[in-house]
């Protein structure tokens, strides 16, 4: 058998606005790899020497197609992903257990299906995109059972370090690779294909998955280590919750002192406080426009209690990630768990009216 191997991903650095986060990342790559002795005695090895065949991309000349990308998970990111994908000129084959979400796929093009176990069929190429751990696992062993050795499975849901790497331990012993790429950005930025993907594991299978992320990403990375993409996905997230409350927190005292708001955001765009929360959510909150959500609150906190167990774990002090919380508490406790998080406004005007 021949084994293909494929050009590594340029390492690019970003610059880094907030130290503290910096520091974060840095101690979460550390713990990345560890995880509980009782998850390692139920996990099989990773050999570092592991090859894996990954077959070159190639037109289909039938269909004028690329290849079969099987999709699970179709809510509001993966649906964005799969619509750039069908796009790009993949042939998209997906699922969920809602039929709506199905329903909407195979009317853009794409092919649905009933159930994971049929996904497992279809492709040799895999992304996910699930809301819990246990939908993980659970995909993970369906994968495991009847997919085919070699696959190449892209993790994009945002979970605990702990969950992905129990589904990786099931998919290496099934003679699979599973690589974490949480995404970064909103359902707004999926749809314009403005979101980065934060990938780690196997570099050669990264590789290997790179024209798939080019297809629903505007870039991606190769951040080494598996875990290590989570690491920066919750690095990234502590300062999206903390810029999408300050962004909404200064739009209210600017309209206070009577500037009119959509002059305000514009401006404020276009200066030193600037943020891609208020470019993004800034207009949501001035149009009050949050009914129809980018991100639920609900799933954005679950990504809180994510960043909170990793700074408990890491012993760091978040002063600004600890005054943002109780806003998002009270976003949900207000009747917004299934509004986008620009809601945070309403909460802000309610407790500057007392």
């Amino acid at each position: 058998m021949r084994y293909w191997r494929f050009p590594i991903c340029a390492r690019r650095a970003g610059n880094t606005a907030n130290v503290q986060v910096f520091r974060i990342f840095l101690r979460l790559r550390r713990m990345a790899p560890s995880y509980s002795a009782h998850a390692a005695s139920r996990l099989t090895p990773y050999p570092s020497t592991m090859q894996v065949h990954m077959a070159p991309f190639e037109s289909n000349s039938s269909s004028g197609t690329r290849c079969t990308v099987a999709v699970a998970g179709l809510g509001i990111m993966g649906s964005a992903m799969s619509a750039n994908l069908l796009a790009a000129g993949f042939r998209v084959i997906g699922y969920d257990p809602v039929e709506d979400a199905r329903l909407a796929l195979a009317q853009a093009g794409g092919e649905a299906v009933a159930s994971i176990r049929s996904l497992a069929a279809s492709s040799d190429r895999f992304l996910l995109s699930l809301p819990t751990a246990e939908a993980l696992l659970d995909t993970a062993r369906e994968l495991a059972g009847h997919a085919a050795p070699g696959s190449i499975v892209a993790d994009a849901s945002t979970l605990a370090h702990g969950a992905k790497q129990a589904a990786r331990g099931i998919l290496n012993a099934a003679g699979m690779v599973l690589l974490d790429t949480p995404v970064s950005g909103t359902g707004a930025q999926a749809r314009r294909k403005d979101i980065v993907v934060y990938a780690s594991g196997d570099t050669d299978a990264i590789a290997a998955y790179g024209p798939i992320f080019a297809g629903f990403a505007r870039n991606h990375y190769d951040l080494g280590t598996f875990g290590n993409g989570m690491s920066m996905k919750l690095a990234s997230n502590l300062l999206v919750a903390i810029h999408n409350v300050a962004a909404a927190e200064a739009i209210l005292v600017g309209m206070r002192a009577g500037l009119a708001p959509e002059t305000m955001v514009e401006i404020l765009a276009d200066g030193g406080g600037q943020s891609r929360m208020l470019e993004i959510r800034g207009p949501l909150m001035i149009a009050r426009a949050w009914d129809v959500p980018t991100v639920k609150a609900s799933v954005f906190d679950k990504d809180l209690a994510l960043i909170g167990e990793a700074v408990r774990t890491l012993g760091i002090q978040t002063p600004l990630l600890d005054a943002s919380v109780p806003v998002y508490r009270a976003l949900m406790a207000r009747g917004h768990r299934d509004h986008d998080t620009a809601a945070v406004f309403a909460v802000l005007e309610e407790m500057a009216r007392g």
